[in-house]
């Protein structure tokens, strides 16, 4: 027999520590590393890793896959780019736990704010399941390529609790409050690896209505939270207009310093955030010098909109003549956007917002003529761009009025061109104010929203764009004075650092004992390519795709899961309930 399962030889194994790289095999046996160095022996697979960097899997802490993966194996996107494990159930928005009566009304708010198509979700989700336990039993059921864990989601737990008293502005009792802490607890000790909420006004369910906790009080969640600190872990993540009136990070720090458990947020420049960034991360950090654990979720990149005429949203998205073709089958769209009159036609109109969020009127004004701020997503795309490759600086160029720029792009690859709009992360024009962040200790990269934004949004890839971009590509330019992170960094910042954060102490670290969930990468090829929007949901519900080249090997559980950036088929993932402990630290104890 041979001595090993799998046996990576020659890589420049970069180990998730953040100590510098070194060369050498990495030797693994029944799901687990081994052996670390010089490996003597053979093994039933041998991968030559010479030249490219091996890597822990990625652990992505901010996904939207709650419905997905009760029925996807593959678990794409995130699969595609080198992530083995990740958490869903953010935002506060889920499937579980659910009356029978109230399936529908949870997949209005999954599609409300997280654009992920309700038709795909009615037809894709079989509801083995009432109680968060029953849901965590069902997810446990189907196996993956990689392995999911999840938040108890308020939106679920104030709908289960309050029914048809659900509404914008109800304010539960305190024996709702007492039964809303009773079913977070059973599911933290169930296996949740926290509590998710949402407390921002773009946030709304399909029919416009402000998601379940928006208006929660103070005491309401920190009653929850403390229902976890009974369960005794778990993570109370956030999502948050912070406003100013809300004080949100004094009951932060309170909720965290009685129950010692890590409170999380989104972090960003945001127009719709009354505190600006930098007032985010020093108000977070006063609370932290004065003894509580808040850590700030952090993008990599722009937060932003891909739009395409197949999309969400594009800017001639209330022009009359588009309203009157927008419910016609794709090829008959095609045909009106690729004829001369109807485009004249249509860029002579003026938008109609009558149907429109009348709170949303800022933002739209941005999609349909924030010309500065609006990129095409030509092959080469960077997702760090300058002022010159705007709308508005290519339209000049050309001679051209923005508008009809823009027509043409969306118009380019036979109606399938894309159009990036950084609505979030961008209010300086480069992403130079998150190489600090990068460097803290009170940030953890984040905000991927893997499995939602299907018509919008792809940052699914942000650990390629990590390394492709930040690591490796980035450079100074007229519009940016920073530089790029050092790989061992950023390996530490997507490996090790997510996976600690929520007590999943068996990954992210290339060591004996550690789970055998590892990349093999080859950097020097590691390229993003260009998004797609492909129909390939339940129901035939579409979503935004991106491949990456570079991928020579993902493994999870020891299992070759992905080769040259095609899936094997295996699926060696599963579910995770609660904290974990890597093989090795459980023999030291």
């Amino acid at each position: 027999m041979p001595a090993f399962d799998l046996i990576i030889r020659n890589g420049t194994i970069v180990d998730g520590t953040g100590t510098e790289r070194f060369t050498g095999d990495v030797a693994i046996r029944d799901g687990l590393i081994v052996q670390v160095g010089p490996v003597d022996g053979d093994a039933a697979e041998e991968i030559d890793a010479a030249g490219k960097i091996v890597t822990p899997g990625f652990v992505d802490i901010h996904t939207h896959y709650d419905g997905q993966a009760t029925w996807d194996q593959e678990m794409a996107p995130s699969s595609w780019h080198g992530v083995t494990t990740v958490i869903m159930g953010n935002c506060g928005v889920g499937f579980a736990p659910a009356q029978p009566d109230r399936h529908e009304w949870l997949i209005g708010l999954m599609e409300g704010v997280e654009d992920i198509p309700g038709t795909a979700l009615a037809e894709g989700i079989t509801w083995e399941w009432e109680t968060f336990p029953e849901y965590l039993d069902a997810l446990e059921k189907l196996p993956r390529s990689i392995d999911v864990g999840t938040h108890v989601p308020h939106g679920a737990v104030r709908a289960y609790v309050l029914g048809d008293r659900e509404k914008p502005g109800a304010v539960p009792t305190e024996d709702d409050i007492a039964a809303m802490g009773r079913i977070v607890e059973e599911g933290v000790r169930a296996g949740a690896l926290g509590f998710s909420t949402s407390r921002t006004v773009i946030h709304k369910s399909v029919d416009g209505e402000l998601v379940p906790g928006t208006t929660a009080t103070p005491e309401e969640l920190v009653a929850i939270g403390r229902a976890m600190g009974r369960a005794g872990h778990g993570v109370f993540e956030m999502a948050s207009d912070l406003n100013r009136e809300w004080n949100e990070f004094d009951w932060m720090g309170r909720l965290s310093r009685e129950t010692g458990l890590p409170v999380t947020f989104a972090a960003l420049q945001s127009i719709a955030k009354e505190l600006p960034l930098e007032e985010q991360i020093a108000t977070m950090r006063a609370e932290n010098d004065n003894g509580a654990n808040i850590v700030a979720q952090i993008a990599l990149r722009g937060n932003g909109i891909i739009m395409a005429w197949r999309g969400t949203v594009h800017p001639f998205r209330f022009r009359p003549s588009w309203q009157a073709i927008m419910d016609l089958p794709w090829e008959e769209q095609k045909a009106k956007l690729l004829d001369p009159a109807f485009k004249a036609r249509l860029l002579s109109e003026a938008n109609d917002f009558s149907g429109a969020p009348q709170d949303m009127l800022g933002l739209l004004m941005i999609v349909v003529a924030g010309w500065t701020m609006q990129f095409e997503m030509d092959e080469d795309f960077d997702y760090e761009p300058a002022p010159e490759a705007s709308v508005q600086a290519r339209a000049a160029a050309a001679g051209m009025s923005c508008e009809e720029y823009a027509y043409d792009m969306l118009c380019r690859d036979d109606g399938a061109g894309f159009i990036y709009l950084p609505i979030l992360n961008y209010a300086d024009g480069n992403l130079d104010f998150l190489e600090a962040l990068q460097q803290a200790e009170d940030t953890v990269n984040s905000l991927s929203d893997g499995g939602a934004h299907c018509g919008t949004i792809c940052d699914a890839a942000s650990p390629t764009f990590m390394l492709q971009h930040w690591v490796r590509d980035r450079r100074q330019a007229d519009h940016r004075s920073g530089g790029r992170i050092a790989l061992e960094h950023a390996i530490k910042r997507q490996c090790a650092d997510t996976a600690r954060l929520y007590g999943l102490e068996d990954r992210g670290v290339i060591a004996p004992g550690y789970l055998a969930d590892l990349n093999v990468i080859d950097l020097d090829q590691l390229k993003l390519g260009k998004p797609w929007l492909a129909f390939d949901l339940p129901a035939g519900g579409k979503r935004l795709l991106q491949k990456a080249e570079g991928y020579v090997a993902t493994i999870k559980g020891g299992v070759v899961t992905f080769r040259d950036g095609k899936w094997t088929g295996a699926t060696p993932g599963g579910l995770i309930r609660g904290p974990q402990r890597a093989a090795m630290l459980e023999a030291a104890e």
